[in-house]
C-alpha cells in the first residue's frame, strides 16, 4: 500500500476515535511521523515524536530504563516496547510507537540488517514485533513504517 495512503487511513482512523499517536523512532530517523505529518489536518492525531539514534538518548528523550538498555541493548524488544510507552507517557498521547532495529548494510550488536523490533503501546498493553524485513537501508526504514501503521490500525481495530 502506498505509503501515504496508510498514514491516511491510520489519521483516519485515531480521528473517528479522537485519539493520538506518538513515536520514538531510532533506525526510522522520524519517518514514521514524517509520513503520518503529510496527511491534512496530521496535527489532530500526531502528537509528536522523538528521534533516538543514540543509545543514551533512548534513555534521556524517550525514558527507557538505563538498566533495560545494558541488559538487553538498544536492538531488543524491550527497548522497542520500552520506547514506546516512554514516548506515549512524554508526549501525552493515546499511543506509543517504538522502533528500533538495524537498517544496515552492516550488522549491529549481532542483529542483521533487517531485524527491526516494533513496539505499539496504549497505557494497558504494549506489543512487541519482530520483523525481518528485506531490501537496502531506504527499503527497511519505509517497510519498518508501514508495519507501524499496519500494526496500529489492527490494534484501532
Amino acid at each position: 500500500m502506498d505509503p501515504d495512503d496508510l498514514a491516511a487511513r491510520l489519521h483516519a482512523a485515531l480521528r473517528s476515535r479522537s485519539e493520538t499517536v506518538a513515536a520514538a523512532e531510532s533506525l526510522t530517523a522520524g519517518l514514521f511521523c514524517a509520513t503520518l505529518a503529510s496527511v491534512p489536518g496530521a496535527s489532530a492525531t500526531l502528537r509528536g515524536g522523538v528521534v533516538v539514534y543514540a543509545t543514551e538518548l533512548k534513555a534521556a528523550l524517550a525514558g527507557v530504563p538505563r538498566d533495560l538498555l545494558d541488559r538487553y541493548g538498544p536492538v531488543s524488544p524491550q527497548t522497542a516496547g520500552a520506547l514506546a510507552a516512554g514516548v506515549r507517557d512524554r508526549c501525552g498521547s493515546t499511543w506509543g510507537i517504538g522502533l528500533t532495529g538495524v537498517a544496515g548494510p552492516e550488522p549491529v550488536d549481532g542483529h542483521r540488517p533487517g531485524r527491526v523490533y516494533l513496539g505499539i503501546g496504549d497505557g494497558q498493553r504494549t506489543d512487541v514485533r519482530e520483523l525481518d524485513l528485506p531490501g537496502g537501508r531506504a527499503e527497511v526504514r519505509a517497510a519498518a513504517v508501514a508495519a507501524a501503521m499496519t500494526g496500529l490500525l489492527d490494534r484501532l481495530g
